[in-house]
């Protein structure tokens, strides 16, 4: 009976394990399923710009679409500069990365989740994470001329081959 025991415990705890597993698997792509519904509209950029995202990113040489020969592209970025704080919330990107297109409409590819570093870490005593990643810190000297900040890209409208949060996309082009 004990043996019959162990094992009926066992084969709670092993169903028990795999569905924490799959609750687990499930709760990452619903983070990814929200930031999705969050910004489906934003596939016109005009209902974009009407939810606040009116600022498009120029860096320091007044390039638009940003890439990096070798690595791929990001595309042109539109900044929701009313999100720019010293929280992240993965259904409020503080950006939208669009892809230029040769019929002129813009493509959405991905989504940029960014904060001060100074701002962030006036309250918090790690860096961000979202996805279960950790955010990447770019320092001052930068091409954006900003002061360190914390990012993370989400590729979550276009796939990427160099991984769903890596920061260049080959898939991407600039003209």
């Amino acid at each position: 009976m004990r043996s019959t025991a162990r094992l009926a415990a066992v084969a709670a705890l092993v169903s028990a394990l795999a569905a924490a597993g799959t609750a687990a698997a499930t709760c990452g792509s619903d983070g990814l399923s929200g930031a999705r519904s969050a910004t489906a509209g934003f596939h016109k950029l005009d209902r974009a710009k009407a939810a606040g995202y009116t600022a498009k990113v120029v860096d320091l040489n007044k390039i638009t679409c940003i890439a990096e020969p070798g690595e791929g592209a990001m595309g042109v970025h539109y900044l929701n500069q009313g999100l720019l704080d010293d929280s992240v919330s993965a259904t409020s990107p503080e950006l939208v990365i669009y892809e230029p297109r040769e019929h002129g409409k813009p493509q959405l590819v991905g989504l940029e989740y960014l904060t001060i570093k100074s701002v962030w870490d006036a309250s918090h005593s790690s860096p961000p994470s979202l996805y279960g990643h950790e955010f990447m810190e770019t320092g001052a000297d930068n091409r954006f001329g900003l002061p360190p900040y914390y990012s993370l890209h989400a590729w979550i409208w276009k796939h990427n081959p160099s991984g769903m949060f890596a920061m260049w996309n080959p898939k991407v082009h600039c003209p």
